[in-house]
């Protein structure tokens, strides 16, 4: 895909992302249907309707392109595309019902099982982070902040789940890091790509729609992001759960994983 392809499908992006963080607004500490997919997960009529809006939207600028989404039923069809959107399209639930400004709407392209690019807009605080890998980022349209080029992972501020700080996962490493609860996975991502931040981990296991776009940004922005043994991600997988997560600067990710990765 040449990058003219890539900044024409970036704006498609954009713009299916932004309409559906409208929509999600219109729900936002207002009326809307919430229930449990499973314990613990749950989904409102506004994750619905972002999924649909982008589905739409998305699937009709590029009918050849596959179609990935939390909330659309798997087909096995996806693994025979050579593109493939991946897609949350309310990402950060629970921070939503909430009332909290803590979500994000997450699209990333990819292209060959690698990210090509990413959007992740925060309907409660206008933010989006806009990123082509191998081009650069944006933060609200305008270039962004590089990375956080900090090498020191002692004080580094690392953003992590609100749910794995309660359940007290991060316990043993509060002596060494600066952990600070963030919401949504993809926003975390977006932010730390957007030099808010020194670094995003995930101790626990996440999807690929969790994380692709954010992934994306990462990239884009010159970081390294893989799983919490070191390995790279490749997207449009078979079964979509992954290793957690470390992304960060190359040097600091290199020493979070010394701290962090499980041995074996």
């Amino acid at each position: 895909m040449s990058p003219n392809d890539r900044h024409h499908y970036l704006q498609i992006a954009l713009a299916a992302t932004e309409a559906a963080g409208t929509l999600i607004r219109s729900y936002y500490r207002s009326a809307y249907d919430a229930w449990d997919k499973k314990p613990d997960n749950p989904i409102t009529t506004a994750d619905l309707a972002a999924d649909t809006l982008l589905r739409e939207r998305l699937t009709a600028a590029t009918p050849t392109f596959g179609w990935l989404s939390e909330e659309t039923r798997d087909t096995r069809e996806r693994l025979d595309r050579r593109y493939l959107w991946v897609v949350d399209p309310l990402d950060g639930t629970k921070e939503f019902i909430e009332g909290l400004d803590q979500f994000a709407v997450s699209v990333a392209l990819v292209g060959d099982h690698q990210p090509l690019l990413g959007v992740v807009h925060n309907p409660a605080t206008g933010e989006t982070v806009a990123g082509i890998v191998g081009h650069g980022l944006t933060y609200n349209g305008q270039p962004a902040t590089p990375i956080s080029s900090r090498t020191e992972a002692r004080g580094a501020q690392v953003l992590a789940s609100n749910t794995e700080v309660r359940r007290g996962l991060w316990d043993p490493y509060l002596d060494l890091l600066n952990v600070v609860e963030v919401g949504s996975a993809a926003l975390k991502l977006a932010r730390v790509a957007a030099g808010l931040g020194d670094a995003y981990v995930s101790l626990n296991p996440k999807n690929e729609w969790d994380i692709c776009a954010g992934v994306a940004l990462i990239l884009a922005a010159g970081g390294r992001a893989t799983d919490l043994r070191g390995n790279p991600f490749r997207f449009n997988r078979e079964k979509t759960l992954v290793n957690g997560l470390v992304a960060a600067n190359p040097t600091l990710h290199h020493r979070l994983l010394e701290i962090l990765a499980p041995p074996g």
